[in-house]
């Protein structure tokens, strides 16, 4: 097989010692004129179910950065233990990104790495992606996995980065990415679910964000 895509969302990175995680939750399609496209961004971010699911979305993702922030190294060949004196902190807060189908909110966190962290730790600390699974984790994994009757793999939902020989490490969830097989493209999508999603719309999103993949895929024929 073959992937093929251009996520949109960090999963997790580690870059001069800090640890970065950027939780995207909250859609609107693209406006068909620049009028209708600031009206969309306006009412998505007055939106208070989309605001209610991002911010425990960004709540979970300053857990997953403390998580591993808060290690600290003893100077001994032991684990790094747990430390109170890290620091994790939100540098920018419900912006929006726009993309081709689609637009949305958007936040960041950092972290001060400790020294001697592990990457291992820090990928493991991110996975699965809150944005992707839900809060608590646990719970939220023992309801997909109890729900969804296709189950995500390599083209969705899973990681692609990597590790640099400086100790560095630079993810992104895998999402808007086509698995080619057997001469078929095969694309996954979903949106996040709370107690006040409307069914029609969660439905209508996933299908904005499968669009720019199809596209894609019709626009490459030009060059065939």
């Amino acid at each position: 097989f073959q992937l093929a895509g251009s996520s949109p969302e960090i999963l997790v990175r580690l870059r001069d010692g800090k640890i970065t995680i950027r939780p995207i939750a909250g859609t609107r399609p693209r406006g068909a004129t620049p009028e209708q496209d600031r009206a969309l961004e306006a009412e998505l971010i007055a939106d208070p179910k989309e605001r209610a699911e991002h911010l425990m979305l960004l709540d979970l993702g300053r857990n997953d950065v403390g998580r591993v922030a808060m290690l600290k190294n003893t100077g001994s060949n032991e684990p790094l233990q747990p430390s109170r004196g890290a620091r994790v902190r939100v540098t920018d807060s419900f912006f929006i990104e726009r993309y081709s189908h689609v637009m949305h909110l958007v936040s960041n966190v950092e972290g001060d790495a400790p020294e001697g962290l592990d990457p291992i730790d820090v990928l493991m600390a991110a996975l699965p992606a809150g944005t992707l699974s839900g809060a608590p984790k646990v719970r939220a994994m023992q309801i997909i996995d109890e729900l969804e009757l296709e189950k995500r793999g390599i083209a969705y939902a899973g990681a692609v980065g990597y590790f640099g020989a400086d100790g560095s490490v630079d993810t992104c969830i895998v999402l808007r990415t086509a698995c080619f097989k057997d001469g078929q493209m095969y694309v996954q999508a979903g949106g996040g679910v709370v107690a006040d999603s409307d069914p029609d719309a969660e439905y209508n999103e996933t299908l904005q964000k499968a669009r720019a993949l199809r596209q894609a895929a019709e626009e490459s024929w030009r060059f065939v």
